[in-house]
């Protein structure tokens, strides 16, 4: 059954058509992926099915009684309950049941006759989820990966990106018929990427998801749709499919159009010549061609978006070995941050450093290019290595300058009409290049900051997150231009479509060090347990017989954790389907009119309730913290 309905929706601003025309359809449980250029109106529409803004003009129809949740890309929460306390207010009409339950238990212990009453509320509760409300919320706490020291922080003193998860977390939990995603891997490392993943897939409601992430869009959607010009296009496929289709279809519009040019300019020319004849005849027949060409649908001229278009190149050739960092450490505060880093690029390599969020990547990076102070070890460039550096922050750019000035300041000895031509290549254009800085999208300030990068022409680049901010299609040119790149690239990135084009080796940050997986993203989670088994062989970490003895030791000791962990996660799931079973007999027997007949058996039967409750709160917590060691 169709869930939700655009028909000719409109939408301007001033004199800026966004949305023209804008026909969409959308199934209960579909899962549809938004995209299309930055500044093309995915966030416009997502506003208007949500009902945050109106149409100029068309319809959109959602079944009756549908309910809609909207993340968008900016959260700000001024809340001073905590992040466990917000995610528990969305169960609020839970914990009032729970309530009532309580208070119509004490009145049928004082005689009245609640029995139907407490039943039918009682069956409503559990419908509703109220006894698995508590474990659903530490489970979507733990999957967004929020550290348990921030759980009971007020929610007003989050970070941008953590209100935002909290908001992701807060939609899940309410699970709307409809799900309606403005960008929501933004703030998540890969872990929590892949978790908001798998949870997406089996999400019984529909979403619509706005993304770059086209790794996370062709694992989750299964129809596509592009806003192009002000015109959506919707695709029963997934993103990869839609590449194709998309493709595809813009080529066979191009050629329409100009067979249909070809066929109008020809009838013209005849028209032209009839009518030079100036004959009564000739004429007529002038006129009827002109009628027959009035009445052909003109087709509108396919406008492929701009795109950027650049490449990367080296002034001169390095070494063999191109970086070497050893023993790396660094702390904040006396707590450590990380320790044991070393780190190897040899002419060539493409390095991508993944790990989770605040385990340090951009702190190495900066330590690496000598922006930050280090605790320990030592960070060596080879010979005739010149490092440039892409700051997913661009601190480097002057607010108060001109793109034009921002740029020339830095290359001084090129002529204005160099500059120019460079920023032309990333669609910084005409009187645009007069435009501030500070008043430039990410996304513009990004091509500012690659512009310079191009320009530099080092051999080694050092990139941090150089995908945020740009668009699908400017992300591809980022990566073929890497691809042709000759020199030794090493990025921190949570974009994994992008390592899979870029990285021939991968390297997962934790507090411990680096560990190296060859090959992209893809090969990554396929070699992950094998290559932990390989090193942590004696011929791999060259190991004394004493340390793979002891080795040996602390795994089979953490197996045998990792097994009693598994049984008294089984006995628990025993003891509490049995704790359940005996809760709702219990239950039964209080709403039971006989059994308040007399007094002293019902406030047992209470007690014994109120103890079962207990001793069941104790089971789902122990399972919850059992369960969050996987």
């Amino acid at each position: 059954m169709t869930l939700l309905t655009l028909q000719n929706v409109n939408k301007a601003f001033v004199m800026n058509e966004v949305l023209k025309d804008i026909d969409l359809t959308l199934p209960e449980g579909g899962k549809l992926g938004l995209v299309g250029v930055n500044g093309s109106g995915k966030s416009t529409l997502l506003r208007l099915i949500a009902g945050e803004d109106m149409p100029d003009s068309g319809t959109i129809s959602l079944i009756k009684g549908a309910k809609v949740g909207y993340l968008s890309q900016h959260a700000d929460i001024k809340s001073d309950y905590t992040v466990t306390q917000e995610l528990s207010r969305v169960f609020d009409d839970l914990f009032r049941m729970e309530t009532r339950l309580r208070e119509m238990e004490q009145l049928m212990s004082r005689g009245e006759d609640l029995a139907e009453q407490y039943a039918r509320l009682t069956q409503r509760y559990e419908d509703a989820g109220g006894y698995e409300k508590e474990s659903r919320i530490q489970g979507v706490l733990a999957g967004l990966s929020f550290a348990k020291d921030r759980r009971d922080m007020p929610s007003r003193l989050l970070s941008g990106g953590e209100q935002t998860r909290l908001c992701l977390a807060r939609l899940l939990l309410r699970q709307p018929d409809l799900l309606l995603l403005d960008e929501p891997t933004n703030h998540l490392d890969l872990p929590a990427t892949a978790w908001l993943e798998d949870t997406l897939k089996k999400y019984k409601g529909a979403v619509i998801v706005v993304s770059h992430d086209r790794y996370f869009l062709n694992s989750v959607c299964s129809q596509m749709a592009e806003l192009r010009q002000g015109h959506v296009t919707q695709y029963s496929c997934g993103y990869d499919e839609f590449e194709k289709r998309r493709d595809a279809r813009l080529r066979q519009q191009i050629k329409d159009y100009e067979l249909q040019q070809e066929t109008i300019k020809r009838e013209e020319e005849i028209i032209r010549r009839y009518r030079s004849f100036n004959r009564e005849k000739s004429i007529k027949a002038a006129e009827s061609r002109e009628k027959r060409l009035e009445k052909i649908e003109r087709l509108e001229k396919p406008v492929s978006d701009r795109h950027v278009r650049f490449s990367f190149s080296c002034r001169r050739r390095t070494g063999d070995d191109v970086l070497m960092v050893k023993g790396l450490k660094k702390s904040f505060d006396g707590r450590p941050l990380f320790e044991n880093i070393d780190l190897h690029l040899k002419s060539g390599d493409r390095v991508a450093i993944i790990g989770a969020n605040g385990i340090g990547k951009t702190t190495l990076l900066n330590i690496i290019m000598g922006r930050e102070a280090r605790d320990g070890g030592s960070v060596i460039f080879g010979a005739n290595v010149d490092a440039g550096y892409y700051d997913q922050k661009q601190a480097d750019l002057h607010p108060e300058k001109d793109i034009l000035s921002e740029v020339w300041d830095d290359f001084p000895l090129l002529e204005p009409g160099e500059v120019r031509s460079a920023l032309g290549l990333f669609l910084l254009t005409g009187e645009e290049v007069f435009r501030q800085v500070g008043t430039l999208s990410g996304g513009e300030r990004g091509r500012v900051e690659l512009s310079k990068l191009m320009l530099r022409h080092d051999n080694l680049l050092i990139l941090d997150e150089p995908t945020n901010h740009l668009d699908m299609d400017s992300r591809q040119v980022l990566e073929d231009a890497l691809t042709d790149y000759e020199g030794t690239i090493l990025t921190v990135s949570h974009d994994r479509w992008f390592i899979n084009r870029v990285a021939t080796r991968v390297a997962e940050m934790t507090p411990e060090g680096l560990r190296l997986y060859e090959g992209n993203y893809d090969s990554y989670l396929e070699k992950k347990q094998e290559m932990a088994r390989l090193l942590s062989s004696p011929a791999a970490s060259g190991e004394t017989r004493t340390q793979m003895i002891k080795q040996q030791k602390k795994e089979r000791l953490s197996k045998e954790q990792e097994r009693q962990r598994r049984v008294r996660l089984k006995q628990l799931e025993a003891e509490i389907e049995k704790l359940e079973k005996d809760l709702s007999a219990l239950e039964a027997e209080l709403g039971k009119s006989e059994t308040w007949q007399d007094h002293q058996y019902g406030m047992e039967v209470q007690a014994r309730h109120d103890a079962l409750k207990l001793e069941l709160d104790g089971k789902y917590d122990e399972w919850t913290l059992l369960s969050e060691e996987e």
